[in-house]
């Protein structure tokens, strides 16, 4: 059980998220909600605050009658439940709803506490309403996103409920839940914010990590399989730049290739030749930049995936209402918290560095796959009869269309802005739409991973130096065997079994 107060960190969220871990939440919080509500109900009174007794966006400067100010939230939400495409992922719903409930115990919203009560009830039966993708803009928040789970919350749209898309009243009933009544401003409080695009970041942001250090060992291993030099990842070679993300990364290699036998101590003894006044060494002194470059590549990778992650865990702990209910100075506060321009901005730099990555990945491809370039293994490495057979011909297609849909797909949302609104929303931030793509690229790019994981075991067994990399490499050539088998006589088989299983494997551990 994790308490929670209105300060998450992306710890305690993945442990909600995928561990199950049920929540509950501090009787602070409710203290804090309470005065809130109640200072909120008693200033509205005989002020005019806006989405309490005026109209929404354009229409805010029409006023509200007392006896229509409940009835007016309820239009807001059913008005605005108008999602469509695809019907988001169930983690990036539950995340969701996670960021949600966290802004609104902050205690800026005004909503009355069964809210909040409800929403954690949702959480942790796993009850998760039917979200779709397309809808938000980003800009008064994820208004269509969060219409839907506003929706649910009244009693009404639809859910999933033990893995099927149900009617939310018949499981309401089922479970013995009463939807909220609205109070004074519900609806707005519960819609407007970034919490869909933020939730979906966070997750965006785990993934990235996981999907970073598959890189590293991907990387790592290659370097054994050409048993080059442990110069371009030494600590003496990369304290000399500042960077603290090629610094780690270099560390990370050195600590994966550490009781590796292939890794040479130094690149300066090579055997060489004259033909006639010209001396030829066997090889190059260096390696290609796809494996000499890696601290350099994936430094600032790792460095944008941290700071992401800060801005994203700043963004899920603030408040994004509007207004502002600010109980300590007993005032309203409008303006435009709910604006999703820092997570647009991330998500599209989170989304650059991952197509990047891909990219390296595709290039690491190539080289194990391309005789000319590596020396040491057949065409495509083939284990069979070359000509008769292909080997990693065929998936090398895959690898490479997937990484040109990422390079395409990684334009930035942040500048796409389209005014809406009858123009009272005439700069946006698209964040969800930014979020969704980043969502996308990171799915594809552990595809390219994947198809480079099975490339790598494919040469290590051609080259049968299992036992002489290190216990790493040793660790993902045991698990990637398991799910892909390779035989001693290289005959061809359908392959997209094989990758399909691998990138769900490294997507989920």
């Amino acid at each position: 059980m994790i308490t929670l107060k209105g300060d998450l960190d992306i710890k305690n969220f993945y442990k909600i998220l995928y561990k199950d871990v049920s929540i509950n939440v501090d009787n602070s919080v409710f203290r804090r909600v309470d005065k809130s509500f109640d200072f909120l109900n008693k200033i509205s009174k005989n002020n005019i605050i806006y989405g309490v007794n005026t109209g929404f966006g354009p229409m805010a400067q029409y006023g509200i009658k007392n006896s229509d100010r409940i009835q007016l939230q309820y239009n807001l939400i059913r008005s605005h439940a108008s999602g469509t495409g695809n019907i988001m992922k169930p983690i990036f719903v539950k995340a969701t709803m996670v960021a949600r409930l966290n802004a609104l115990m902050l205690g800026y919203s005004g909503v009355h506490r069964s809210a909040i009560e409800l929403i954690i009830n949702l959480i942790n039966k796993n009850i998760f309403p039917l979200i779709y993708d397309h809808g938000g803009v980003g800009a008064s928040g994820d208004l269509v996103q969060m219409a839907h789970l506003a929706l649910i919350l009244i009693g009404e749209g639809e859910v999933f409920y033990k893995g099927e898309k149900q009617l939310t009243k018949k499981v309401f009933e089922l479970e013995n839940i009463k939807p909220i009544s609205i109070k004074i401003r519900e609806g707005i409080a519960l819609m407007n914010g970034t919490s869909a695009m933020n939730g979906i970041g966070i997750i965006n942001v785990i993934n990235s990590r996981k999907l970073l250090l598959k890189m590293i060992s991907c990387s790592s291993a290659l370097n054994e399989i050409v048993q080059s030099s442990n110069e371009h990842f030494s600590f003496e070679l990369n304290k000399t730049k500042q960077h603290l993300g090629q610094q780690k990364i270099a560390k990370m290699m050195r600590s994966h290739l550490k009781d590796s036998t292939l890794i040479k101590n130094g690149n300066h003894s090579l055997n060489g030749s004259k033909k006639g006044n010209i001396l030829e060494y066997d090889k190059k002194i260096q390696e290609y930049y796809s494996l000499r470059c890696v601290p350099q590549i994936l430094g600032p990778i790792l460095d944008t995936i941290n700071s992401v992650e800060e801005i994203l865990i700043k963004e899920i702990n603030s408040v994004d209402d509007n207004p502002i209910i600010d109980i300590e100075k007993k005032e309203v506060y409008h303006g435009g918290n709910f604006h999703g321009d820092y997570i647009s901005l991330e998500m599209d730099k989170l989304k650059i560095v991952i197509t990047k990555m891909s990219m390296l990945a595709e290039r690491q491809l190539n080289y194990l796959l391309n005789p000319k370039l590596n020396n040491i293994l057949p065409p495509f490495i083939n284990l069979g009869k070359l000509g008769l057979n292909f080997g990693m011909q065929g998936v090398q297609f895959t690898a490479t269309s997937t990484t040109a849909e990422n390079q395409m797909l990684s334009n930035p949302m942040y500048v796409h802005s389209i005014p809406n609104n009858n123009d009272n929303q005439d700069i946006v931030s698209m964040g969800t739409n930014a979020a969704l793509i980043t969502d996308k690229v990171i799915e594809n790019a552990f595809e390219v991973v994947a198809v480079e994981m099975i490339a790598i075991i494919q040469a290590i067994k051609y080259l049968n130096i299992k036992d002489k990399v290190s216990f790493k490499t040793k660790k993902m050539y045991d698990e990637i065997s398991d799910l892909v088998p390779l035989s001693e006589a290289g005959e061809d088989i359908t392959m997209y079994p094989y990758i399909n299983a691998v990138k769900k494997f490294i997507s989920k551990n």
